[in-house]
């Protein structure tokens, strides 16, 4: 073990000998410093039928600072996409980001950078170099978010092989 930062992502993914592992290096003296993230609420700890918050056993729960975060808000998303268009030299004007901060609120962060690549190739077929607020939504309306896709999935389950 190295000393440092362990960052785990999904950690209700991990099961009951990956905590009981986590529990014991905690104690040692070159302990990381350990972030766990994750955005359950109850779930079952993995490799038993013990449901605990965040699929975290109580006992390593009980050691750990819990802190809640925040969705963006509209101004956060856009500053952010501002300074990624900018990273990745794409032009955008403020209308698009106006359009892409509203869709960043209703789906994610995430799914309205994503946007960016698309909607600047799309720009670039109809031969301008800055992103448009059309260009979004004709983006928009060719890519699902998470949510959306999970819904039309559970709509037309009965067109899926089981």
């Amino acid at each position: 073990m190295v000393p440092g930062v362990l960052f785990i992502d999904e950690v209700h993914m991990l099961d009951i000998e990956c905590f009981t592992f986590l529990n014991r290096a905690l104690e040692s003296k070159l302990s990381p410093v350990v972030v766990l993230a994750t955005n359950r609420g109850n779930s079952i700890i993995k490799g038993t039928d013990v449901v605990s918050p965040h699929g975290i056993p109580i006992d390593l729960l009980d050691r750990l600072l819990i802190i809640r975060t925040m969705g963006y808000t509209l101004e956060e998303i856009v500053k952010i996409l501002t300074i990624r268009a900018k990273t990745e030299s794409i032009k955008v004007n403020k209308d698009a980001l106006a359009k892409l901060g509203s869709i960043g609120t209703n789906t994610s962060l995430r799914y309205c950078v994503q946007l960016l690549n698309p909607a600047n190739i799309y720009a670039q077929t109809q031969g301008r170099t800055e992103i448009t607020e059309d260009d979004v939504e004709e983006i928009a309306d060719l890519f699902y978010d998470a949510k959306a896709s999970a819904k039309l999935l559970l709509e037309q389950d009965e067109n899926f092989m089981h």
